[in-house]
């Protein structure tokens, strides 16, 4: 049985994929076209929820008072006010009493109420000009929203004396995601073209910029697919297809760039198209492949988490990337079978140089880059620790992060929705619905039940206590805590209340309490999380190069590449800075699964180009032996490619911050600084200073752990037998040899 790393084992996998070209990209084109059909709908099956955790005390709470007392939980909200006159004058109240009246008469409303109705002065503005008509929509968020959509239009607007507008829990929901799906079609639109653009001044050639989109378009086609069959067994976070568009441009792009580039230097070597497509597979498809396993396992570890918000974008970060890399290593080689040197076809930059509008001769990048480097190595420990620490102080405003529930006000200013809850937050007293709810389950007297309530009130942040309302074996009890509503004094009393002992079963809820529990359902599973991605990381960064250091180094590095990412969403955006510029309101914390999608995400994105870099630097120092030549080739190789995939990347993750909706401008900015801090400073920076500074070191391994990479391991070029020598040297009469080598390199 050949060896995983033989060359007959890679020789069968091209001809396997180059046999049938024609063939292969029909059969492509209509599995494609078929995913477009299986995908079609697919954002109307989505939901814009998904921050609770299902098997918190607060959802079940929740899931009861929808039950036992829908009036408790409206999720609809009537905001209905007169300019000229008060909400108890005749005329306003007696149109009130309709819209009232009418509403209840609406199939699937339920639990309405309203200020006419029971004169609680919490659903009446302080200016006495507003007041709330409240009631539940029964069903889960798809029938809801089926069944606001055909009743709004009929209450919103002007009605005799009064305007009426349409907010509450699910018309922001609802907003929110018809949204999330018009920002996601201009996103599309600005970043496909702008992509082509620059793919064509990387590759010069229009056809080959033509191959790495058709790959992100495949990929993103195919995953729309696979979520479209995910939602008919659980829920997806409409979120998730903004991950879906970025990483199936991003990712496709950045495979295929290193795929075609590979190709079209073999072929300029003089090879043919199918030896040339041979070892392309051998070398930068197997980088492809351990790249897409490393992203996509660091997606994967978000499955570990309850709330379907994350695990939304595992199902879809996955999908994408395993879709990318099998388009890059089956459909491509086919193309370019087909395509052979007229890949290199239309080329734009000559056809400017000819006009004399570029410079016949602009000198080789990666010269460039190879200079650069050495730049970096001879200066190693300045480098080194100048870039350490300019990352580090730019994590620090990360430290002061406060976590919070994602709101209305994630929504543009100009929302309806938005706008209905930015009054009653301003206008009307004590935040009506940002209270707590206290469920008390079981036999329990009317004195037990008061002696209890009394109990509340008496806890420390406790502005007001109603109730209760009693029920067939239950009651509740609406508990107004003092400040804000989400709040630390907030949170502080939801423990306070699950700490009061009665004689019946008591849970609660609210906004505060789902907070409270989000947050210790992701600290429960974070180290697992992260568990999983350092692990998989170090053992498939060993697999790639047999070196137990760089695995380490390579969790280290990405991990700094992250702080500036971090800091900036703190600065920024629970801050406040630049809000005026970029157009969102700032709530003065951050939502709590946010931190965790986009350490998975940008973590996987960081590896995706150290998997290359490392990749290409292990491929000549088998082949050579001499570490530093190999970093300086390396970086010549890849570093270019590397900087302009970042930033193809970036412009399509800032075109998907430009959303109005603040956590997808969050997500999008902010992965796009993470990838642009990684290949311009992690990549270009640290990597050679740290790899200087270690020397050859860095290819250690025990003799035991080399023998099993020999056996087991994968890397591009021939095996490792340089690597291996020089790993031996290393050994035994380590520093001599090192200096030997120093001083001829």
């Amino acid at each position: 049985m050949p060896e995983a790393n033989s060359p007959e084992r890679v020789g069968s996998w091209t001809r396997l994929v180059t046999a049938r070209p024609r063939l292969a990209l029909l059969a492509a084109l209509v599995i494609t076209a078929l995913a477009v059909f299986a995908g079609s709908g697919v954002a109307d099956r989505m939901s814009s929820g998904g921050w609770e955790a299902p098997h918190a005390e607060s959802t079940y709470t929740t899931q009861v008072l929808e039950k036992e007392f829908p009036a408790s939980q409206p999720n609809l909200l009537l905001l209905i006010g007169s300019r000229t006159a008060s909400v108890d004058d005749p005329a306003v109240a007696a149109e009130a009493a309709r819209i009232t009246e009418r509403l209840s008469a609406e199939p699937g409303v339920g639990g309405v109420g309203s200020y006419w109705q029971t004169k609680s002065p919490a659903l009446r503005s302080e200016d006495g000009r507003e007041a709330i008509v409240a009631a539940r929509i029964a069903g889960d968020e798809k029938a809801a929203g089926e069944v606001l959509d055909r009743i709004a239009p009929a209450y919103r607007g002007t009605r005799g004396p009064v305007e009426v507008s349409v907010g509450g829990p699910l018309a922001v929901r609802h907003e929110m995601q018809t949204t999330i799906q018009d920002d996601l079609l201009r996103a599309e639109l600005i970043a496909l073209p702008v992509t082509l653009v620059l793919l064509v001044v990387v590759f010069g050639s229009a056809v080959a910029a033509l191959l790495p989109l058709g790959v992100g378009i495949v990929a993103i086609l195919g995953t729309n697919a696979v979520l479209r069959g995910i939602t008919e067994f659980t829920d997806v976070s409409v979120f998730a297809q903004n991950l879906t568009t970025a990483l199936g441009l991003g990712l496709a792009i950045d495979y295929a760039l290193f795929i075609v580039r590979r190709f079209r230097e073999e072929l300029a070597a003089g090879a043919d198209p199918r030896t040339a497509i041979g070892i392309t597979l051998r070398t930068a498809g197997r980088t492809v492949l351990f790249s897409a396993l490393t992203v996509a396992v660091s997606l994967a570890a978000m499955m570990v988490f309850p709330q379907y918000f994350l695990r939304s974008f595992a199902y879809a970060g996955i999908a994408v990337v395993l879709l990318a890399a099998a388009a890059a290593l089956i459909l491509l080689p086919a193309a370019l079978m087909l395509l052979g040197p007229r890949v290199n076809s239309l080329d734009l930059r000559r056809l400017l140089r000819r006009r004399g509008r570029l410079p016949g001769a602009a000198g080789d990048p990666g010269r460039r880059w190879a200079r650069f480097s050495v730049l970096v190595m001879r200066r190693a420990p300045v480098f080194a620790l100048l870039t350490t620490v300019a990352l580090v102080l730019l994590g620090l405003p990360f430290l002061g992060v406060k976590f919070g529930t994602a709101d209305d006000r994630q929504l543009p200013a100009t929302a309806e929705s938005r706008i209905v809850q930015d009054r009653i937050r301003d206008g009307f007293p004590g935040s009506p619905g940002g209270g707590l709810e206290v469920l008390a389950e079981g036999k329990a007297t009317p004195a037990q039940l008061a002696d209890f309530r009394g109990r509340i009130a008496g806890l420390p942040g406790v502005e007001r206590v109603e109730g209760p309302v009693p029920g067939d074996g239950f009651a509740y009890y609406d508990v107004l805590p003092e400040g804000e509503s989400v709040g630390q004094g907030a949170q502080d009393l939801v423990r306070a209340l699950r700490g009061e002992s009665a004689p019946f079963d008591t849970s609660v809820t609210g906004a505060a309490a789902v907070l409270v529990d989000s947050k210790d359902a992701i600290a429960d599973r974070l180290p697992w999380a992260v568990g999983i991605i350092v692990v998989v990381t170090l053992l498939l960064v060993f697999l790639l190069t047999g070196s137990v250091l760089i695995p380490l180094q390579a969790v280290v590095l990405n991990a700094l590449s992250l702080t500036a990412m971090f800091g900036a969403v703190v600065w920024v955006f629970q801050d406040g800075n630049l809000s005026g510029l970029l157009s969102f309101t700032s709530t003065g914390d951050i939502e709590t699964t946010l931190p965790v999608l986009m350490f998975c995400v940008a973590f996987g994105l960081s590896m995706d180009y150290g998997v290359f870099l490392i990749s290409r630097i292990k491929e000549e120092y088998d082949r050579t032996g001499d570490h530093e030549h190999s970093v300086t080739y390396g970086l010549r190789r890849t570093g270019g490619l590397i900087t302009a995939a970042a930033v193809i990347l970036a412009v399509v993750m800032v075109a998907i911050g430009t959303s109005r909706v603040t956590n997808t401008k969050m997500l999008g900015l902010g992965i796009a600084l993470a990838v642009l801090v990684d290949a311009m400073v992690v990549r270009s920076l640290l990597v050679p200073a740290v790899m200087k500074l270690m020397g050859r070191v860095t290819w250690w391994a025990p003799a035991p752990v080399r023998a099993f990479h020999r056996r087991f391991g994968l890397s591009e070029g021939e095996p490792a037998r340089a690597a291996d020598r020089d790993a031996d040297e290393v050994d035994g009469a380590g520093s001599r040899e090192r200096d030997k080598i120093t001083a001829g390199a």
